[in-house]
């Protein structure tokens, strides 16, 4: 059975961004931490990133990990950052649904910054 993590990240904030988020996707899939990790991109973190080179950075660090990405496609037409972060490699998609997988899964595990 596969041990799955999936983090919503939807601080705007630039210590939860750097400091939880993107330190601790770092390391947990080469850790061996988790089998499988996602972090969905929610709300104001879409813009956060998409303005934020340096997060921008500490980012790609975590995607090379193997760390998949997504974002609410609804948050990010809002906030006019569609564009940027596909370029980044972001999956743009209707989350609601995922999320509610996830909670309903007896394998994978949610939290939230």
């Amino acid at each position: 059975m596969k041990n799955e993590l999936l983090i919503v990240w939807s601080s705007g904030e630039v210590e939860v961004a750097r400091k939880l988020v993107l330190l601790y996707g770092s390391v947990m899939l080469e850790r061996k931490y988790w089998d499988e990790a996602t972090i969905m991109i929610w709300g104001p973190s879409a813009k956060l990133l998409a303005q934020d080179e340096q997060l921008q950075e500490q980012f790609k660090v975590v995607q090379k990990s193997g760390v998949k990405f997504n974002a609410c496609v609804v948050c990010t037409d809002d906030y006019g950052v569609s564009d940027t972060l596909r370029e980044l490699g972001v999956a743009l998609i209707h989350t609601g649904e995922m999320l509610t997988e996830a909670l309903q899964s007896d394998t994978t595990k949610v939290i939230t910054f």
